[in-house]
C-alpha cells in the first residue's frame, strides 16, 4: 500500500514513524554505507536557527561555504546563482572537492561566467562551479568549471572520480539567445576543469536531462529524463563503446536504449511497494539526438515505451540502480496521483521492482514528500532533498523505513504575508561521511553541515 505523509511522519521536528509498506525495505540500502550508531528515528526534532539559514537537530552545526554574488576567488566574476545538484569527491590532506550545478538558463540573477576554454555556447548562462576545501571545510579555492550550459540540473558521480552534469532542457540553436543545441550531459574534472573542456556527450542523449548513475562493474550509464508535460520522460541506458574507460572515454560514443515494462506505459499506475516485473525490456532510442522529434515523443514500435512523471534523482547501489519519480498528477495527464516513487532496477535479472509509493497528502508543512536529489548517507540509509510547492527541507529515510527530518530551510524569498522557502538540491557527503554538503536553490547558497553522524 502506499503510504501518506502522516503515516510517514509527525508534525515538523517530530521523530519518524515506520512507513507502511509491503516487503522489505532492506534492498533499498544494498552497498550503502555501514556506519554503525545512528538513532533509530534520526536525530530527534530541528531547532531554531537564530540565524535564521537553517535550522538543524540539536549537536549539528552548519557553515556557509558560498554565496550567489559573492566574488568567486579564482577573480572569475561572481558566484552564480541557481545552485543544484553537487557531489563531492576526496581531496588533499583529507580535505574535499566540490563540483556545483547552476540552473541558469537565459536571463538569469547570476550567470555563470564565460571562461575561456570551459565555455560550450556563449549564449547560455548555466554551468558549473568547483570548490576545494580544507579538512575544516575552509574554502581555498573557487572556481568556473564550465560554462555555457543550460538548466544544469542533477548528473552523477562516476567511478573515476568526474562529474556528469546534466542539462534540464531541449533548447534548439537560434532559440532564446542560444547559438547551439541543448540538452545534453557533459564531463567535469572536479581537479583540473580544463582536462573535460565543454564537450557534450551527444551519444548519450539530447533530451530533458535529470540524473544519472554508473554501474561500476560494467560501465552502463542510467539517465533519468524530468519530462514536465505529457508524454512524460524515459528511464535510459547507455552502454559506452569504451566501459568504465576513465575521464574522456564517453565521447567515444555508445548505445543509447530506452526501459520499456510490457503493458505499463506509465509507471504512476503502480502503487503497491513490492511489486516486481520479470525480463523488462531495453529498446533502442530511434534517434538519440532527437533531431526532428524529442525522444520521449519518438516510435519505439510495437508495445510502445514506458514513461513516467518527473523522473528525477538517481543512484547505484549494491548490484542495482535505484531511481525516483518526485511526483505524478492525474491533473497533469498521469494515469494515477502520488507524492513520490522508488524504483529498482537489477540489471543481472532484468527485474525491476517498486520500493516505496508516498501518498498524496494536503499537508504541506511535513517533510517526507516528493524527493529530488538522493544520496547515501552515514546512517547507512539515503538523504533526500524535498521537491514540490512548500519544498523546504532535507529528509533521512533509515534502514527500517522511517523518515526523519534533517534540515529545513528558513531563507525566505517570498513576502512576510505569503512565504516562500529556498528549496534545496544537491545534498551530498564527503568522502568521510563527516560532512554534509547540501545547497539552497534561491539565493544560491552552500552549506556544511557537521555534527554527531554516528551518535
Amino acid at each position: 500500500m502506499s503510504a501518506t505523509r502522516r503515516q510517514i511522519l509527525a508534525r515538523t521536528g517530530a521523530l519518524g514513524t515506520a512507513l507502511a509498506f509491503s516487503g522489505s525495505l532492506t534492498e533499498l540500502f544494498a552497498g550503502t554505507a555501514t556506519a554503525q550508531g545512528m538513532g533509530r528515528r534520526g536525530y530527534g526534532p530541528l531547532i531554531p536557527d537564530p540565524d535564521g539559514l537553517l535550522d538543524l537537530p540539536r549537536g549539528f552545526r552548519h557553515r556557509v561555504l558560498s554565496r550567489e554574488g559573492d566574488p568567486l576567488l579564482s577573480g572569475e566574476g561572481k558566484v552564480p546563482g541557481n545552485c543544484d545538484g553537487m557531489s563531492a569527491f576526496p581531496g588533499r590532506h583529507g580535505g574535499t572537492y566540490l563540483v556545483r550545478n547552476h540552473e541558469n538558463r537565459t536571463h538569469s540573477r547570476q550567470a555563470v561566467p564565460a571562461v575561456r576554454g570551459l565555455t560550450y555556447d556563449p549564449g547560455a548562462e548555466g554551468g558549473c562551479t568547483a570548490l576545494e576545501l580544507d579538512r575544516d571545510d575552509t574554502v581555498r579555492s573557487e572556481r568556473v568549471a564550465l560554462a555555457g550550459t543550460s538548466t544544469n540540473c542533477a548528473g552523477g558521480h562516476t567511478p573515476w572520480n568526474t562529474w556528469l552534469t546534466c542539462e534540464e532542457t531541449e533548447f534548439r540553436a537560434g532559440e532564446e539567445n542560444y547559438t547551439k543545441d541543448h540538452g545534453f550531459v557533459f564531463e567535469v574534472d572536479p581537479y583540473d576543469p580544463r582536462r573535460t573542456g565543454a564537450v557534450p556527450l551527444t551519444a548519450m542523449g539530447r533530451f530533458s536531462h535529470e540524473a544519472v548513475a554508473v554501474d561500476p562493474g560494467t560501465g552502463t550509464v542510467y539517465e533519468t529524463e524530468d519530462a514536465f508535460d505529457k508524454p512524460f520522460g524515459l528511464f535510459y541506458r547507455f552502454l559506452p563503446k569504451k566501459p568504465r574507460g576513465g575521464r574522456g572515454s564517453l565521447r567515444a560514443g555508445g548505445r543509447l536504449q530506452a526501459l520499456r515494462v510490457p503493458g505499463v506505459p506509465d509507471l504512476s499506475a503502480i502503487q503497491r511497494p513490492g511489486t516486481v516485473f520479470d525480463h523488462v525490456g531495453w529498446v533502442d532510442v530511434p534517434d538519440p539526438l532527437a533531431r526532428e522529434t524529442p525522444i520521449r515523443f519518438q516510435d519505439f514500435g510495437p508495445g510502445g515505451i514506458t514513461h513516467a512523471q518527473k523522473l528525477e534523482g538517481c543512484y547505484w547501489g549494491g548490484s542495482c540502480v535505484y531511481f525516483v519519480s518526485s511526483f505524478a498528477h492525474r491533473s497533469a495527464g498521469s494515469t494515477a496521483d502520488h507524492y513520490g516513487q522508488v524504483w529498482k532496477y537489477d540489471p543481472r535479472k532484468r527485474q525491476l521492482t517498486q520500493v516505496v509509493v508516498f501518498g498524496p497528502d494536503t499537508d504541506l508543512q511535513l517533510p517526507g514528500e516528493s524527493p529530488d536529489n538522493i544520496c547515501l548517507a552515514p546512517s547507512g540509509g539515503l538523504m533526500v532533498c524535498e521537491d514540490g510547492d512548500g519544498a523546504q527541507h532535507v529528509f533521512g529515510l533509515t534502514r527500517r523505513g522511517e523518515v526523519y527530518p534533517m534540515a529545513r530551510g528558513r531563507q525566505n524569498i517570498g513576502t512576510p504575508e505569503k512565504p516562500e522557502w529556498g528549496e534545496f538540491a544537491g545534498v551530498t557527503f564527503s568522502p568521510d561521511f563527516q560532512t554534509m554538503y547540501v545547497n539552497c536553490y534561491t539565493p544560491g547558497t552552500t552549506f556544511a553541515v557537521t555534527g554527531p553522524w554516528h551518535h
